[in-house]
């Protein structure tokens, strides 16, 4: 462990930790959209939440990049990378089965739609009805390949960016020390971006307070008191699927889950002011690799896992549709239910990083299974913005065990970084970022 990158702790006044400023902006955005709720649904103060995450958004393929060029580019053999990739692909289908199962088993078991009075409107859902009609496997794959690299770079597609930032580092790789001078800028362009993301997080209270307000106006107790009994249903599938599915998987790779959700509590608050969990995206990264992960699994892993590996979203796909089916009174077999598991399986991968992926998902299951449930999507509206935070929690903490995980696999893992992180004892930070990411 390098003496450079350790710092022994420094306590700072409780005002300045950066998650405690998070925390304090979500509580009091959540006071000032419940009490002046008119003054909360000012655009201005939608803006405030919607810029923070805009910027965090505009350094994610540049980071993205130069992690995954980096991490491959420094390795000697790609068959290394071809085993990372392998590995993280079989855990993400693991995790996303269990994911899915458990969502269909607690719907079965709580039946969270029996008996619900809603009555769905078909004209709010046709936009997201004939996009899953013009959706499928071929379309998804096609769309990983950019019209062109800038392209790819202009619309912040993660995919598209990351199948060239392998092709790219393989082409580094085999060129060997003759690439050294762009690999060492690669590296120089990366801190450097992580250095943008030191100083957009100083706004990160401010975009919290702005985003939970505006929330809190506009859906609050209206939408909250409707379907309350859903909404508390998803939250404790996937704070269970949490503490005992990665649990269990954290324990076997070494470590406790309850002392990583408490490393990465900044990253979790922050997602949860944005209700995005690329928000956290760049950070994440970083501190993945401080706690002992490999750079090219962190670069391979992470950036995939935000696109294969959802377990807060497969959660959501299956519960919301069981949700949509008992409210509609549809009794759906055994077999329609597996059916409902295969597809959520490639729907939930095919329509990640669209706009409205969490209604196009659900659309494309419901047409696969049984199209007139399609309709039902839209009694979910009113408090998806309430459900999107659980599942953006859910992903980022499922991702983070991933990428510990399958570096462990790989014999990548630094145990002595790791046990340090995880139990605070010393600040893995680069001392110019340590005070200012909390």
């Amino acid at each position: 462990m390098s003496e450079a990158n350790v710092v022994q702790t420094v306590k700072q006044p409780w005002y300045k930790v950066l998650y405690i400023q998070v925390l304090i902006a979500i509580l009091l955005g959540a006071v000032i959209g419940g009490l002046f709720p008119t003054f909360g649904q000012n655009e201005w103060v939608k803006a405030l939440g919607d810029g923070f995450v805009k910027l965090i958004k505009m350094v994610i393929a540049p980071i993205i990049f130069c992690t995954v060029v980096s991490g491959i580019a420094h390795i000697r053999a790609a068959a290394q990378v071809g085993r990372v990739a392998i590995k993280a692909l079989i855990y993400f289908e693991v995790m996303s089965t269990f994911a899915l199962v458990i969502g269909l088993v607690v719907a079965n078991l709580a039946r969270p739609g029996a008996g619900f009075p809603g009555k769905p409107d078909a004209a709010l859902i046709a936009s997201y009805q004939n996009f899953a009609k013009t959706t499928n496997s071929l379309d998804f794959v096609m769309n990983i390949i950019p019209d062109s690299v800038v392209g790819a770079f202009a619309k912040g597609d993660v995919l598209e960016v990351l199948l060239f930032a392998i092709l790219f580092g393989f082409a580094l790789m085999s060129l060997g020390d003759r690439a050294k001078t762009v690999r060492d800028l690669v590296d120089d362009v990366a801190h450097a971006m992580f250095g943008v993301i030191a100083i957009i997080l100083r706004f990160a209270p401010i975009g919290a307070f702005g985003a939970m307000a505006y929330t809190i106006a506009k859906y609050g107790p209206a939408a909250l008191s409707n379907l309350a009994y859903l909404i508390a249903l998803f939250y404790i599938t996937c704070a269970l699927f949490v503490i005992v599915v990665l649990g269990v998987v954290a324990r076997v790779a070494g470590f406790s889950i309850f002392k990583f959700l408490n490393y990465i509590k900044a990253e979790l608050l922050i997602v949860l002011g944005a209700s995005s969990s690329e928000a956290a995206l760049p950070q994440l990264m970083e501190k993945m690799e401080r706690l002992g992960c490999s750079k090219p699994v962190v670069g391979l892993v992470v950036p995939t896992g935000y696109s294969f590996n959802l377990d807060g979203t497969n959660i959501y796909m299956t519960l919301a549709t069981l949700f949509i089916a008992q409210a509609l009174g549809v009794n759906l077999s055994v077999w329609e239910q597996l059916v409902i598991l295969a597809v959520a399986m490639l729907s939930s991968k095919g329509a990640s990083g669209i706009s409205g992926a969490g209604f196009t998902t659900l659309v494309i299951t419901l047409s696969a299974v049984r199209p007139e449930l399609v309709v039902g999507i839209s009694m979910l509206l009113g408090i998806d913005k309430f459900m999107s935070e659980c599942r953006a929690l859910t992903n980022i903490v499922g991702n983070g065990v991933a990428c510990i995980v399958v570096s462990w696999w790989e014999g990548e893992l630094d145990r002595d970084k790791l046990e340090a992180g995880l139990n605070q004892q010393v600040d893995l930070r680069d001392p110019e970022t340590a005070a200012t990411t909390g």
